[in-house]
């Protein structure tokens, strides 16, 4: 079916395209296929239950629209964001742009959300069913970055299964200055004072660049055993690796996401393994658009996936195809349990 309509769908602007999508799955629909659970594909992290690895990732429902449909739709867990402190527009339009071609996008967004307040209100009145976590940034105009971190913490933390630290997207100026050392160093350290302070148990999460080198991945690394972080997202959009690209959409400003990541993403998530092993959930992102895919990034390291550019190229049966997917690849392997190929690749 979506194979049909994508033509069509493809001649809207990208952007006008994603709000049609996101107020199509405001209506109360049922499920599309009955959501199969399977026990090669379900883990317990971090005391939680997955029944399967495939999470929607952050920048879909940006606003914290239309999680429950997309649990509906069979994703396993849902990300929603990023949310900042106020409400922001984002960047100029056009800011989203298709590379049909190379199965990628290319944004530059830039958080645009309605802001903290609004969106707590609408998660408290309409909660979550199935495992959810918060994206939280930084106003772009923000003299205080570190604190705008906080103030999303001290918002969010009880509304989530776990909170995510965007440090990465390449979308807000010097956004990715957290990668150093030092400043990751002070953001984490206030985050950590900040959990205790509330005596807080939610999960952090600390979603990466993956334009980054071996000495950043252990330095990172560093910190992320230090603070006990609980989760790294490898990766978020890339602002490099434009050379091999056909479409001439290729030249645009912003973040590239899709096929063109999935390679390097894949090599990060192992780097990362191989230094955190079980210490640390690593959720996989980067180029999913199938159960292979998926089994790739675990096999890498990942615990968890996640996708987004994969369901508009692939439709919103997506993490249904790749769950029945991974079941049949888990079977022909001999797999009992997903636990069992995680970083197995090393």
């Amino acid at each position: 079916m979506f194979s049909k309509l994508r033509p069509f769908i493809f001649k809207l602007d990208p952007e006008l395209a994603h709000t049609l999508a996101i107020k199509a799955l405001k209506f109360n629909f049922k499920s599309i296929k009955n959501i199969k659970k399977n026990s090669s594909i379900e883990n317990t992290l971090l005391g939680k239950k997955f029944f399967n690895p495939i999470g929607i990732a952050a920048g879909f429902d940006k606003d914290a629209e239309v999680y429950n449909s997309l649990f509906k739709l069979g994703f396993g867990f849902v990300e929603v964001g990023t949310i900042t402190p106020l409400k922001q527009y984002g960047n100029p339009k056009p800011r989203v742009f298709r590379l049909e071609e190379d199965e990628a996008l290319i944004n530059r967004l830039g958080f645009n959300n309605s802001g903290a307040d609004k969106v707590s209100s609408r998660i408290i009145l309409n909660p979550p069913n199935g495992l959810f976590g918060i994206n939280i940034g930084p106003n772009k105009d923000s003299i205080n970055r570190l604190e705008d971190y906080l103030i999303c913490f001290r918002k969010f933390h009880k509304l989530s299964d776990y909170l995510t630290v965007n440090i990465s997207s390449p979308n807000t100026e010097n956004l990715r200055s957290f990668h150093d050392q030092k400043e990751l160093n002070e953001l984490l350290h206030a985050i950590q004072e900040e959990k205790d302070n509330l005596q807080s148990n939610t999960p952090i999460a600390i979603k990466i660049s993956p334009d980054i080198d071996e000495k950043n991945i252990e330095k990172i690394s560093e910190l992320l055993l230090k603070y006990k972080i609980n989760i790294v997202i490898v990766s978020n959009s890339t602002d490099s690796h434009r050379e091999n690209l056909k479409n001439i959409n290729k030249l645009e400003k912003g973040g590239l996401s899709g096929k063109p990541l999935e390679k390097k993403s894949n090599l990060i998530i192992n780097r990362f393994y191989k230094i955190l092993k079980n210490e640390i959930v690593i959720i996989g992102v980067g180029g999913v658009d199938s159960g292979k895919s998926a089994y790739e990034k675990i096999i890498h390291g990942a615990s968890l996936v996640q996708l987004y550019t994969g369901m508009i190229y692939k439709g919103p049966n997506i993490a249904f195809k790749i769950t029945d997917e991974l079941i049949d690849i888990f079977k022909n392997e001999g797999v009992k349990n997903i636990s069992e190929v995680i970083g197995s690749k090393n």
